[in-house]
């Protein structure tokens, strides 16, 4: 098994962060029996900016974000939310932090049930208790926001395709105008064009709202669009950090490797599983 070279670590994220960290994980560890998934991530997201955390399939990349959201619970180590530990957090500061959070799921995850306005309106109304009529009016200008005209407000999200799917599920993500968005996978599913729609949608709806944002990915080209910073995760630690614009200039073999697509070169892959 190769192993990252402990004597080049991931870049220190307190070096490059000039701002102060709106998320910040510290030495967190998550395994499942006896599978050691996360083993120590590092990693700051400071306010306003944008991190992708890239990495093959299992790296831990879904379970990092889960344990931000609170999902999952650590086995050890610190995940800081403006200030607050989440990890020793109560339920109702769990249920703060979510508040002011958005969430582009993988698969967009709509509601069949609904119709398209009132999934888009969903947090709205469900989370603060708006009133339907403005929850729909203000439906109507998130699905603007991403494309969408009104007149699909009132179809099935059976009825979409995979691409308008997306955006609805990006215009619910940004309805409550959240501090903090979350992405996971956003161009899974889609074609390039459409995903390359997406990425664009993402950094104008980010940047409008001044918001702070994760992404998960194993897409390079959607990393490069969406972040500024970006994190590559690798048996369960950070094992490079920093902006986007020195992917080209690095001279770690890991990502290197990654982001050039090579079988050969020292990440261990688990090609029975690919």
């Amino acid at each position: 098994m190769s192993s990252p070279n402990c004597s080049s670590p991931a870049k220190d994220s307190k070096q490059i962060m000039s701002t102060p960290a709106k998320i910040s994980l510290r030495n967190v560890h998550k395994a499942f029996g006896t599978k050691k998934v996360l083993q120590g991530v590092d990693l700051d997201v400071a306010a306003g900016s944008s991190v992708a955390i890239i990495g093959g399939s299992g790296t831990g990349k879904s379970v990092t974000l889960k344990c931000i959201l609170g999902l999952l619970t650590p086995d050890q180590g610190s995940i800081v939310i403006d200030g607050l530990d989440m990890t020793t957090a109560s339920r109702s500061d769990h249920e703060a932090m979510l508040a002011k959070t958005g969430m582009l799921f993988q698969g967009a995850a709509l509601f069949d049930s609904l119709s398209v306005w009132e999934n888009v309106a969903f947090g709205l109304i469900e989370g603060k208790g708006m009133k339907p009529k403005l929850a729909r009016d203000l439906a109507i200008a998130r699905l603007a926001d991403v494309g969408l005209d009104a007149d699909v407000a009132n179809l099935s999200p059976a009825s979409l395709s995979g691409g308008m799917q997306k955006r609805v599920g990006l215009a619910r993500a940004i309805a409550t105008e959240p501090e903090i968005l979350f992405f996971d996978e956003p161009t899974t599913g889609i074609d390039p064009i459409m995903g390359d729609v997406i990425n664009d949608l993402i950094v104008k709806c980010t940047r409008e709202l001044g918001a702070s944002a994760v992404t998960i990915t194993h897409d390079m080209a959607s990393a490069r669009k969406i972040a500024d910073r970006v994190a590559m995760l690798y048996q369960g630690k950070i094992i490079w950090d920093g902006p986007v614009s020195e992917i080209d200039q690095t001279d770690n073999p890991y990502l290197q490797q990654f982001v050039a697509g090579d079988i050969e070169g020292p990440l261990d892959l688990d090609l029975k599983h690919l």
